[in-house]
């Protein structure tokens, strides 16, 4: 990701055709036990809350939890200040010139205990899973779980 960074100026704006940075967030219960996922519109999948960065996001981290506070209508989530997982994948719905690789940098943050969370445009549903009853993600979700646990709890 820094090499990508160090070759487009733009590097972490859309307009950056087919690699760009996005920025993520995992949203966890407060006692750790349960993740808030959004099952994605287009996708059709449950992920984590993130997209692209906007002209107002100062940080990485401020694209990150704006995303999720957007995304899951959560007020007061608190995030994790630093990067908690990093991951590259390719995203064949989300731009007209074609499949885009996502350089995605991912955070993670607490819900406060009893926050009411409403689905954006962007998804057809948000529901919290416990950690024991979890569906069928992307292996490298389960990664973000992992790590996210070990740095918040």
């Amino acid at each position: 990701m820094a090499d990508h960074l160090a070759a487009h100026a733009n590097g972490v704006r859309r307009s950056c055709f087919p690699d760009h940075l996005t920025a993520g967030t995992l949203v966890l219960a407060a006692d750790g036990e349960a993740v808030l996922l959004n099952l994605h519109r287009k996708a059709r999948r449950w992920f984590a809350f993130g997209g692209h960065c906007e002209d107002q996001d100062a940080t990485l981290a401020g694209a990150a939890h704006r995303e999720a506070s957007e995304e899951s209508g959560l007020k007061g989530l608190r995030l994790h200040p630093e990067p908690v997982h990093l991951d590259a994948h390719r995203v064949d719905f989300c731009d007209p010139r074609g499949t885009v690789t996502h350089l995605d940098v991912r955070y993670a943050a607490l819900a406060d205990p009893g926050a009411e969370h409403r689905a954006s445009a962007e998804s057809v549903e948000l529901r919290w899973w416990p950690l024991s009853g979890l569906p069928e993600l992307e292996e490298e979700m389960h990664v973000l779980i992992a790590r996210a646990r070990e740095v918040l709890l």
